[in-house]
C-alpha cells in the first residue's frame, strides 16, 4: 500500500496535510478499504471547535457507520462540498479526498508515514 510522506497520521486512520497551522483532513486508502463504497458523509461545521482524540463527524458506507476522529484539536475553517455532494470520492481516491479543514496549534500526537505503515502492516499481520 502506498502511504504519502507529505502528511501525518493518526490510528484512527486519517490523515492531515498540513501548510503551516492549517491543515486539510482526510481518511487513509486503509480505512476507505476497510470500509467499502462511501454513501455518505456527516462533516463538522464551520466555525465548530473540535477536539483531538473525540469524534467530529460520521462517514457511512454499504458496511457500516463509523466515526470520524479529529487529529487534531482546532477550529473548522471549511469543509469539502464535493465531498458531501460526491462521498463515492472518498472510496475513489481517499489521498485526494480531503474532508475538512482546521486551524491547530500542536500535532506532535500524530505519527510519520513510515510509523503509520508499520502500524498498518501489524494490523493485516
Amino acid at each position: 500500500m502506498s502511504i504519502p510522506t507529505d502528511r501525518k497520521y493518526t490510528r484512527d486512520h486519517e490523515w492531515l496535510l498540513t501548510d503551516g497551522a492549517t491543515g486539510r483532513v482526510g481518511v487513509t486508502a486503509y480505512a476507505a478499504d476497510s470500509l467499502g463504497d462511501v454513501v455518505y458523509v456527516d462533516l463538522p461545521d464551520v466555525g465548530s471547535q473540535i477536539t483531538a482524540g473525540e469524534p467530529c463527524g460520521e462517514i457511512e458506507s454499504t458496511k457500516s457507520v463509523s466515526d470520524l476522529v479529529a487529529p487534531v484539536s482546532g477550529q473548522v475553517t471549511a469543509v469539502n462540498a464535493d465531498v458531501v455532494e460526491a462521498p463515492e470520492s472518498v472510496s475513489a481516491d481517499p489521498w485526494s479526498a480531503w474532508l475538512y479543514e482546521v486551524i491547530f496549534d500542536d500535532d506532535s500526537e500524530l505519527i510519520t508515514a513510515d510509523e503509520y505503515r508499520e502500524f498498518v502492516e501489524g494490523l493485516d499481520a
